[in-house]
């Protein structure tokens, strides 16, 4: 069975940083498509940013050039590096792996 387990979130204020971290157990990052998705209360999941098996990356507009997504094939984990972090990135953080496993997420707070 497929878990994901996201951590490294946290409240912040306007232009931190946070490194959000997803351990995978029974699914090998590096062979998978992995993805962060955020939802925030009373929105529909946003695709943030995407990794392919062929290590080829996606950023949706509202990141790129702020967020950086990678893995390490060695801790089987995938990060989400997010600098410049502005309040409306508040939202649960959540990893999928392959568009069919999903972790619960890790929350992410910015005030201004």
């Amino acid at each position: 069975q497929v878990q994901l387990v996201e951590s490294g979130g946290g409240s912040v204020h306007a232009g931190d940083s946070l490194r959000l971290s997803c351990v995978a157990s029974n699914l090998a990052v590096t062979l998978s498509t992995m993805v962060w998705y955020r939802q925030a209360p009373g929105k529909t999941r946003e695709l943030v940013a995407s990794i392919s098996k062929i290590d080829s990356t996606y950023y949706s507009d509202h990141v790129k050039g702020r967020f950086t997504i990678s893995r390490d094939g060695a801790k089987n984990t995938l990060y989400l590096q997010m600098n410049n972090l502005m309040p409306e990135d508040t939202a649960n953080y959540i990893c999928c792996a392959n568009f069919e496993n999903w972790g619960q997420g890790t929350q992410v707070t910015v005030s201004s």
